[in-house]
């Protein structure tokens, strides 16, 4: 399966730009392999092609397969499914319009909730291989497998802007939230090297209604800084999961891009997470330190030592985890 899937990426990363050379369509293959000390190996391939297409619309898609020896673990789930799927992820156009000063862009299809920090290169390569607790489960309300499938209108000026996606739940993991319609909206600005957000989600939450009664709602403030190649980042979330459940916490990355590092990036991250669910509660806190490596432009290497109080899933407080990933663009 593995072998079949690679050799589709590779084939679909040198036939699609033939075709869409034209319309400098790019197409991006990458491949990706891990391993954690905790008893965890991983796989994974992804294809993206994206591109200007007609009247200044452009356009996005993403296939993502991914699979790992043992489930439970959070290794390796930064930013993708690990459940032996081939499936579609991001599939959306969009264009952006500039009346005077202000800017107005529109989005249509499906693509990942716009809450906080919600790209997938700040989490799939930014030097961790695991997504923060707060955006990991989603039982815990928020997960970076949430994706909408609706209309998402970005509005205002560079410097302070508005954002409202309005849809259907269109998620990518094992745990869908249920069907329905939900809400996003998200306020960013920026002052200097500092830039802010603040969110609001409302949405069905994930799991059925025999079990909980409500609507997931959460709040989140988001904020980036940056200064001699010393990047801060982080979030904070508060609200309800569902009926009943309160969920809150968040986390503080550090990045450090220094020319006398030359290819090397070291990370550090710091997370809390209380969800107070009665006797299903879980106060995880973890501390995580690695470096991105850039071996060349088409192969990265990602490293992280880590320590939690909650046990991992071979029992132990510490691990290693090690990703590769290499990437082709035409």
């Amino acid at each position: 399966m593995i072998r079949r899937l690679v050799a589709t990426v590779w084939i679909a990363a040198v036939a699609l730009p033939v075709a869409a050379r034209a319309q400098s369509i790019t197409t991006e293959a990458a491949v990706s392999a891990g391993r954690s000390t905790d008893g965890t190996d991983a796989a994974a391939a992804q294809i993206r092609v994206f591109g200007p297409l007609m009247d200044s619309w452009r356009l996005y898609f993403e296939a993502a397969w991914g699979n790992v020896s043992t489930q439970g673990s959070d290794a390796f789930g930064s930013a993708y499914p690990y459940d032996g799927r081939v499936r579609p992820m991001e599939a959306f156009t969009e264009r952006l319009f500039q009346p005077g000063k202000s800017i107005l862009g529109l989005r249509i299809g499906r693509y990942r909730t716009p809450f906080g920090i919600s790209g997938r290169s700040d989490y799939a390569y930014g030097g961790f291989t695991r997504a923060p607790l707060i955006r990991y489960d989603p039982t815990y309300g928020l997960s970076n497998l949430y994706f909408e499938g609706g209309v998402d209108v970005i509005a205002g000026r560079p410097a302070l802007s508005v954002e409202g996606s309005v849809g259907t739940a269109a998620d990518a993991g094992p745990d869908c939230r249920r069907p329905g319609a939900d809400l996003v909206i998200r306020t960013q600005g920026y002052y200097h090297s500092l830039i802010v957000g603040v969110s609001y989600l409302n949405t069905p939450p994930t799991l059925p209604g025999t079990i909980v009664q409500g609507r997931t709602a959460l709040g989140g403030i988001d904020a980036r800084w940056m200064l001699d190649g010393i990047e801060l980042r982080g979030e904070w979330v508060d609200g309800e999961p569902f009926d009943g459940v309160v969920t809150r916490g968040g986390y503080l990355d550090l990045m450090v891009h220094r020319p006398h590092f030359g290819p090397v990036t070291p990370v550090a991250r710091v997370e809390y997470l209380d969800y107070s669910a009665g006797p299903f509660s879980a106060y995880p806190r973890r501390v995580t330190a690695g470096v991105a490596v850039r071996v060349n432009t088409a192969l990265a290497v990602q490293l992280d030592g880590l320590h939690q109080g909650q046990p991992l899933i071979n029992g132990r407080r510490t691990g290693l985890d090690i990703g590769l990933t290499y990437t082709v663009r035409h």
